[in-house]
């Protein structure tokens, strides 16, 4: 109902067919003014003769602006001096009946200017209004059109590298060439699927569902079984959401490419939300960690990448024994990190 209002609001003073109209129920207004007065004549004390002619000039202001409103006021004016303004048989009228013109004169004038300068308020602000809701379609039309660009960038990239690899003989070039290519097509898939220009965020538990099974289809494994834990609802802004998507896909990836090499297992994703504080948990059952692993030392670039990208966020990233076998990667936000 409000914006109902207001709508209706900033269409006034109504643009009529003919702006005779216009004058010609502002008249009516006044007759109808005129008609309250007599009736209440009786009511009345001596005295007040615009009493009902106020809101006439007031409404024939609002709804046809500022000349009907003119209109209305000085035949509003005019009517209450005929009749209800008693006039000296010597001058036609005393200081009293000047005095009360000029204050009807002053009040209907303030009336008439702040209405006409509300009108005005009303008609730039929908202007602007309309402006920036062009600005935002343009904005969100050039987003999309740039996401789709560099994601198609990164396509094209990751397709590249993927031929050269077929002229490389080494296995560790061909190897690395191959891991360029996925993280640069998973790049692009995350980018698409999270970046919004409303920064509205996504629902998290849904994507890194999505997200996942993508990893494990991309490692052509059927034995992996993930699952995904998460509040409901949890939304997080691109800036946080694209690195913890990436860091997932990581810990993921690598869960499955040394913690789970030559057997099947399974990989719990738990993310929790607790006083502002983000906790990512990735728990593997695979064959565990080496005694005195560190992170920075490691041959593992998947994990080192996940590192430096929680570094990014301000974060924690760590990589444990898991007490019942297998490995858990943790990753700690704090609040101001969202």
């Amino acid at each position: 109902m409000q914006r109902t209002n207001e709508r209706f609001v900033e269409r006034l003073p109504l643009l009529l067919p003919r702006p005779i109209y216009a004058y010609l129920l502002s008249a009516l207004f006044c007759g109808i003014a005129l008609g309250l007065r007599l009736s209440a004549q009786r009511l009345l004390p001596i005295g007040y003769p615009f009493v009902s002619f106020f809101p006439a000039v007031i409404l024939s202001t609002f709804l046809f602006g500022m000349r009907p409103g003119i209109f209305a006021a000085i035949l509003c004016g005019l009517l209450s001096w005929f009749f209800f303004i008693p006039a000296s048989p010597a001058v036609g009228f005393d200081g009293g009946v000047v005095l009360a013109l000029i204050f009807y004169a002053a009040v209907v004038g303030i009336d008439i200017a702040l209405i006409h300068l509300m009108q005005r308020a009303n008609f730039n602000l929908a202007v602007e209004r309309e402006r920036s809701r062009a600005l935002a379609e343009n904005r969100e039309l050039l987003f999309h059109e740039l996401q789709h660009r560099v994601s198609n960038n990164l396509q094209v990239v990751a397709a590249m590298l993927s031929l050269q690899r077929r002229h490389v003989d080494h296995e560790l070039a061909a190897r690395a060439l191959d891991d360029a290519a996925s993280r640069l097509s998973l790049i692009g898939r995350i980018s698409r699927a999270l970046y919004d220009p409303s920064e509205g965020g996504q629902d998290l538990h849904a994507f890194l569902t999505r997200l996942t099974e993508d990893v494990v289809e991309a490692s052509g494994r059927g034995d992996i079984n993930v699952t995904v834990s998460a509040p409901p609802d949890l939304t997080l802004e691109s800036h946080v959401a694209v690195p913890l998507a990436l860091i997932v896909a990581e810990a993921v990836s690598n869960a499955i490419e040394h913690g789970l090499p030559h057997r099947g297992g399974s990989i719990d994703v738990t993310l929790e939300d607790s006083s502002g504080t983000l906790t990512l948990k990735i728990a593997d059952n695979g064959q565990g960690i080496a005694p005195g692993f560190e992170i920075d030392k490691g041959s593992s670039l998947g994990l080192r990448i996940a590192s430096a990208l929680a570094g990014q966020l301000r974060g924690q990233f760590a990589l444990h024994p898991r007490p019942e076998g297998g490995a858990v990667v943790r990753l700690d936000l704090p609040a101001q990190a969202r």
